[in-house]
């Protein structure tokens, strides 16, 4: 894995970051009655968390035993495969070359998850994805796994996410704190909406965690004491 790219509910399973993973694994679970197999992150705008988000979703979500795919559907800047240290060999070979997804489906180190990466950058990443290969894809995956992440561009940017839209079972937003202004919060939401998408709902990411907030979570992960680590700033 790079360490560039922090997993940290795999490495540092104790900590208020990780905690709030967890607690966004129990209510995506809950978010919606029926089968909830197909999940896509994205964003509103670029540099809010959303790949390493859906990274450590998908690491929780293995966690509890569940057979988890993530696939990175961006295929404009993708960083699913710097993420788990793999090579970039994926979506965009079996959409062009007609590539097999069990020979592209990579093992990462985290028992459960599977990585498929984007591959090499098209120049018609819209149309791919909304092409009735991808959806072979998805359903395929679907098939393989219990869970499937997928990783997807940010929704104001350009117009992959809602192309993807009507074929994911449920939508998560990642709205970077102090980054990004509520009006285009709003329309992000619109137009995934308009796109007949399923917004389950929104990750507030980049939040500082007070010392006090982060002794707590240390308190009851230990489960005898709070430890004195807990006093730095954490995000997620």
């Amino acid at each position: 894995m790079n360490p560039n790219y922090k997993l940290i509910v795999h490495e540092d399973i104790k900590s208020p970051v990780s905690e709030a993973y967890r607690t966004l694994r129990t209510n995506l679970r809950f978010a919606k009655a029926d089968a909830l197999n197909l999940i896509m992150f994205t964003s509103t705008g670029p540099g809010e968390g959303k790949s390493l988000t859906a990274a450590n979703t998908a690491v929780a979500m293995a966690q509890t035993g569940k057979k988890a795919i993530v696939i990175d559907c961006d295929l404009r800047k993708p960083v699913q495969h710097r993420i788990f240290g793999k090579e970039n060999l994926g979506v965009t070979n079996i959409l062009v070359e007609g590539g097999k997804m069990a020979e592209l489906l990579q093992e990462t180190p985290i028992p459960n998850l599977y990585l498929l990466p984007s591959g090499p950058n098209p120049p018609n990443p819209s149309e791919l994805l909304g092409s009735a290969k991808m959806l072979n894809i998805l359903t395929e995956a679907k098939k393989l796994a219990d869970i499937v992440i997928i990783d997807a561009p940010p929704t104001i940017a350009v117009t992959d996410a809602c192309v993807l839209a009507t074929n994911v079972d449920g939508i998560v937003l990642v709205v970077g704190a102090g980054m990004t202004r509520p009006e285009m919060a709003k329309q992000a939401l619109s137009l995934l909406m308009q796109a007949n998408g399923c917004v389950l709902g929104v990750v507030l990411n980049r939040v500082e965690i007070e010392a006090g907030d982060a002794y707590y979570y240390y308190y009851y992960s230990d489960g005898h004491t709070g430890s004195k680590q807990a006093g730095k700033k954490n995000r997620i």
